[in-house]
Parts: C-alpha cells; sequence; structure tokens
C-alpha cells in the first residue's frame, strides 16, 4: 500500500487508513461520506454522538455506495449529485475489526424529512472547526486523523476550504 497511515482513535483503538482501492475488504460492512452541499459541508446531528458526516451499515443484499447514498437520505435528506471513493479504514476495536469506504459526495438537493433515523437531521457548516478533536459538539468518529487525512486527500483533488 502506498498510502498507508496508522494512528490511535478518539478511544484508542488502532486505526489504518488508505487511500488505495479497498485495500482492507472488498466487501465492508460500513460507510462515511464526506459531504458538501451548495460550498458547505453537510453533517448530520447523531443524537448521542454529536455532529459527524452521515454513514451506517451496509444492509444485507446492498453494496457499500448504495449504502452511502442510503444513509446520505436518510440521515440528511440530501440527494447525491455525484459519489467518489476516496480510501477505506479499519478500526480494530476491543470485540471486532471495522471496514468502512470513505466516500464524498456532491449533494444536489436537501429534502426536508418528517424523521432522519438516529439523527436530528442536516446540520450545514462553512467550514470545519480547527479544534474539532477538542469540541464536544462533535462526534468521537469526528476526532482522529480520518478526517484531516481525508480533507487533506480531498482538498489536493478539490477546491474549497476547511
Amino acid at each position: 500500500m502506498k498510502d498507508l497511515y496508522t494512528f490511535k482513535d478518539y478511544y484508542g483503538n488502532l486505526v489504518r487508513l488508505s487511500f488505495d482501492d479497498h485495500p482492507f475488504s472488498s466487501h465492508p460492512k460500513h460507510v462515511w461520506v464526506i459531504c458538501r452541499f451548495k460550498n458547505n459541508w453537510l453533517l448530520t446531528e447523531h443524537l448521542s454522538r454529536g455532529l459527524e458526516f452521515p454513514g451506517g451499515k451496509v444492509e444485507e443484499g446492498e453494496k457499500p455506495i448504495e449504502a452511502a447514498e442510503r444513509e446520505v437520505f436518510e440521515e440528511t435528506g440530501g440527494i447525491v449529485e455525484q459519489l467518489v471513493y476516496i480510501g477505506q479504514y479499519q478500526v480494530y476495536g476491543k470485540s471486532e475489526c471495522v471496514v468502512k469506504n470513505i466516500y464524498f459526495a456532491n449533494i444536489g438537493e436537501l429534502i426536508d424529512k418528517n424523521h432522519y433515523y438516529e439523527t436530528k437531521g442536516p446540520r450545514l457548516l462553512q467550514g470545519i472547526p480547527k479544534d474539532v478533536k477538542n469540541n464536544r459538539a462533535f462526534s468521537f468518529i469526528m476526532k482522529d486523523d480520518v478526517l484531516n487525512k481525508s480533507i487533506e486527500r480531498l482538498t489536493d483533488e478539490v477546491q474549497f476550504e476547511l
């Protein structure tokens, strides 16, 4: 693997991140989607974890890319206009190893919904705070180097600012 990063997550679990093509699993069970909507970051507010980019589990018979689009819609009402695979990471937790595909999505439209599952719905931010690791409003998912490295990767390819 040419782009392999190893670090600890918010809880001290070992994380391996790569921007290669599916280096850890060809059938990951989780997805995480970094979203942009009209020059803003589109996040969701999880009921217990706080602000985070949409994501979740791949359902039985579903492809990861389908799960990514579904999770964005369920948690934000966002209609994905463009979805690009960025990379993949694995987290070695206490009881299991979780592998997630990371995607970048341009959102074409936000639909107001009555229900956003386990979230409070869409949250638009002009920028991601530099102190996100110490900001209680943000989920633990946003507090490790997966976010930073993924954003660095994106800004190399797409012109926008944090």
